[in-house]
């Protein structure tokens, strides 16, 4: 059976989509990047916000209009949410809500009656992994928050912190490892809290990842700025944990924080920061900010730009705030009018390109081990750009011959130029 797999929102759920096509495989099916090509189509939704939710429902229809053969499937926090909608759509045979994620292979081949003898070697250095030819993946290794941001549905969709056994965790990455993955992503919807129903921390998996795995290189994903154990600083000083981390700051005003019912004050987050880049030259630190939240003030927004200006951040995701039913903040009052948000949305997009720019050029004269990707450019008839990232997260371009085999490999680079959207680099052989 061709099974087709698709995902909407966060790195969380891409980490879900590799570990299910991994039990698909395992369990005699093929994995297909073409959905009209699939059997069996199974989608991880979003509901993060009102839009995400309606993307969510346009791409069910969708795939359900150019394939409606195909028996389809749909998990993640929209259908979690939203089931008895998602499961009314046409041509949805299926909800497994987030509760029942780690059983949705099983769920879904017993109960569509879809189950087969397996025709596909299972041994790991068979498997073609869902990672499509990229060198990285993501790894869940929690999942749920015990913390109400008031403008945040996903906690609800996702319930409580349940954490995957450090044991697990090694398991995993190393099998990975074997298929040829050089570059493990740790995620989680508060990845912070992990270890907090197991009595251990994240340092104490970080550690024990980093003793019983050879993976070259370890990265986490998006890490709430709190709760960070003790020993969590140091662990930047092996080189195999690489110095970028997203840290979401949703607004440098502390007041508007109080309201979203962050954990963490500006002056707590400058001190995080200060930190990690006194510890390790050119750490990137990239972040999330809502803009116009409810009853954000211009003397607010103001604050909040200066602190975003003073901070500096590699990257920003921008997310203009809308309401979500179900959360506090849509009851919150002196909601932010559409064209406040939208000239201040406009004004932090600038100052954030400023700020990229000024890290790439920051880190201009510097050699970096890269791992390049599979993608490329094709230039003449024997040179071609490839592209890969450093530790710290740059994404680099590189001018080479077509003959020269770079493909998940780790080759220093010397920066030397910025270009729009990367750094231009020389490789060191």
């Amino acid at each position: 059976m061709k099974v087709h797999l698709k995902t909407l929102g966060c790195r969380l759920n891409e980490a879900e989509l590799e570990t299910w096509a991994q039990a698909f495989q395992k369990s005699g099916h093929q994995i297909t990047k073409q959905a009209e090509a699939a059997h069996l189509i199974v989608i991880n939704s979003c509901a993060v916000t009102q839009d995400a939710a309606r993307k969510s429902r346009q791409l069910i229809r969708r795939i359900h209009r150019d394939n409606p053969q195909a028996k389809l499937v749909v998990s993640g926090c929209y259908a979690t949410l939203n089931e008895d909608e998602a499961a009314s759509l046409l041509g949805v045979d299926l909800i497994v809500s987030n509760k029942d994620k780690d059983q949705l292979v099983d769920k879904t081949l017993t109960e569509l009656n879809m189950d087969s003898m397996p025709v596909l070697s299972t041994e790991p250095g068979e498997i073609s992994l869902f990672t499509r030819g990229r060198q990285r993946a993501f790894v869940k290794v929690q999942d749920g928050c015990r913390y109400r941001c008031t403008f945040c549905i996903v906690t609800v969709a996702r319930g409580e912190e349940n954490s995957r056994p450090v044991q697990a965790v090694i398991d995993k990455i190393n099998a990975l490892h074997q298929q040829g993955i050089t570059e493990v992503i740790l995620t989680g919807v508060h990845l912070g809290g992990y270890g907090s129903d197991l009595g251990n921390n994240l340092s104490d998996l970080i550690k024990a990842i980093l003793a019983e795995t050879d993976i070259p290189r370890l990265r986490l994903g998006s890490l709430e700025p709190w709760e960070l154990p003790d020993d969590f600083f140091e662990l930047f000083r092996n080189p195999r944990l690489m110095p970028h981390l997203h840290l979401p700051l949703q607004s440098g005003s502390d007041t508007v924080l109080r309201r979203m019912a962050r954990r963490c004050k500006t002056e707590e987050f400058s001190a995080i920061v200060n930190q990690l880049r006194a510890q390790i030259p050119h750490f990137n630190i990239t972040t999330d900010i809502i803009v116009g939240f409810p009853g954000e003030t211009e003397q607010e927004w103001q604050d909040s730009y200066n602190f975003i200006k003073q901070t500096g951040f590699g990257h920003i995701h921008i997310f203009t705030y809308s309401s979500r039913e179900g959360t506090k903040a849509a009851g919150l009052p002196d909601q932010v009018n559409n064209e406040v948000k939208k000239q201040r949305s406009r004004q932090l997009h600038e100052l954030a390109e400023e700020m990229k720019l000024k890290f790439f050029a920051d880190n201009v004269g510097n050699e970096f081990p890269v791992l390049w990707e599979g993608y490329s450019e094709a230039l003449t008839d024997d040179k071609q750009r490839v592209f890969g990232y450093t530790p710290n997260y740059l994404r680099v371009g590189c001018v080479i011959g077509n003959d020269v085999p770079v493909e998940n490999r780790t080759i220093n680079c010397m920066v030397t130029a910025v270009e729009e959207g990367y750094v231009v680099g020389e490789l060191v052989m």
